[in-house]
């Protein structure tokens, strides 16, 4: 008879030996899809839904199943959820406010633009959903949080996925490129608030918990501004040592906790302390601070794809799931560019420009997979729509390569001109 202590052992083993296999396939897929000239995330995403039911779990005998025993799964969440954490951190330590010095005016249309018009078609194809998605398990999702979550998805761009696609076709030094960087800042921002407003009213038990929820977020972000931003001024200015990376760490468990006991998800709070984070100095601090942790989410984030991939499940889609893929896609798609390309002619980019600018802010990649993690942990999507909506961040993210090479081939063969003058690169 096996005790228990040797079971816990052996279910630890088995999280280690599932860790080992999600980081090999990433890395293999990561590389392949490379080949094809797209990002690698999108080959780490789709190595979760591959190991997970849409694929693996469809050969004889199910061996997602006992890879991925029910019993090893909350210890894989958890530590998806430390990988996420560390993400977000950095998520919020990206947005550089001095880069809304330049293209202010454009930036912010865009980014105004595009959250607003894809806002408001994911709202509006939400009322034609919603009486197919209604019912999670035996729970009853009401509309207003239905639409609103829904909105919300459709209106994310993925900043980090952006920046390094802009990196990949030498665009970040460009007009197009350094409006692009900024509105997907913007967006992020706004997004998030956006959620933190949604995951609040479908969390209320009423009105006044509600309010109360919003108190304490009021209190919580007070504190971030008053004593956490000057605590971590004052390390910064001491010297930049390991010992800042630790208390940075644990501040952003801390808030993550902070954010979970007021009602809303980890991800805010993490996401607070980034934006609380000092930029200065900003070698230093890249050197002991970012690089380290990025290394470390290279690692973790790897386990919140085959977290998000067990919750995929492409065969378990009808053929009416797959006409709702289509609209999905489509709105989604439609909504960006539209919201992005009709301010940016209006204000003086070319037709070109202005596409290859929608076509950057639809990207949707990781970011998508964390907002839509949160909605299915809130209840609000059921298991088809929360596999149509991964799909929708996956076709998204994947047409950027192709639309741009596309656009700027046919810039080469028939140039036009750009009204507006060149600007100095745009430092991240």
């Amino acid at each position: 008879m096996e005790s228990p202590a040797n079971h816990t052992e052996l279910l630890i083993a088995t999280v280690l030996v599932d860790i080992a296999l999600v980081l090999a396939v990433g890395t293999l897929l990561g590389r392949w899809v490379r080949r094809l000239r797209q990002p690698a995330v999108i080959g780490e995403i789709l190595a979760g839904i591959a190991l997970g039911p849409s694929l693996l779990g469809l050969l004889p005998g199910n061996p997602t199943a006992w890879l991925f025993p029910a019993e090893a799964r909350p210890f894989l969440s958890t530590v998806a959820q430390i990988g996420l954490a560390l993400f977000m951190f950095l998520i919020g330590w990206e947005f550089n406010p001095s880069l809304l010095r330049s293209h202010r005016g454009t930036a912010a249309a865009v980014s105004i633009g595009s959250i607003a018009v894809s806002f408001g078609m994911g709202v509006a194809l939400a009322t034609l959903l919603y009486h197919r998605h209604d019912t999670v398990g035996v729970d009853h999702v009401g509309f207003t949080v239905f639409a609103l979550f829904l909105g919300v998805a459709m209106s994310i761009t993925a900043f980090p996925v952006l920046a390094r696609i802009l990196a990949e076709k030498r665009l970040t030094g460009t007009r197009v490129g350094g409006i692009a960087l900024i509105s997907a800042a913007i967006d992020d921002v706004l997004a998030w608030c956006l959620l933190a407003v949604v995951t609040a009213i479908a969390t209320a038990s009423g009105p006044l918990d509600l309010v109360r929820m919003l108190v304490l977020l009021g209190v919580f972000l007070v504190v971030l501004r008053t004593v956490v931003r000057p605590f971590l001024v004052f390390m910064t200015r001491r010297h930049v040592t390991v010992h800042l990376l630790v208390a940075v760490v644990a501040l952003v468990f801390l808030a993550a906790y902070a954010t979970t006991w007021i009602g809303l998800h980890a991800i805010f709070g993490a996401f607070c302390v980034g934006l609380a984070m000092p930029r200065e100095p900003a070698a230093e601090l890249c050197e002991q601070v970012r690089r380290p942790l990025e290394h470390v989410s290279v690692v973790l984030l790897p386990v919140f794809f085959i977290v998000t991939g067990l919750g995929v499940d492409v065969g378990g889609l009808t053929t009416g799931n797959l006409l709702e893929l289509a609209a999905i896609v489509v709105i989604a798609c439609v909504g960006k560019l539209t919201g992005a390309i009709v301010p940016a002619v209006f204000l003086g980019m070319s037709w070109r420009d202005a596409g290859i600018l929608g076509i950057l802010v639809n990207t949707r990649g990781l970011t998508e997979l964390v907002v839509l993690s949160v909605g299915l942990q809130l209840g609000v999507l059921d298991r088809q729509m929360f596999t149509m909506m991964v799909l929708m961040a996956l076709v998204t993210t994947a047409l950027a390569g192709p639309l741009i090479r596309s656009a700027r081939a046919q810039t080469t063969r028939h140039p036009e001109p750009d009204p507006a003058p060149a600007t100095r690169p745009v430092t991240r």
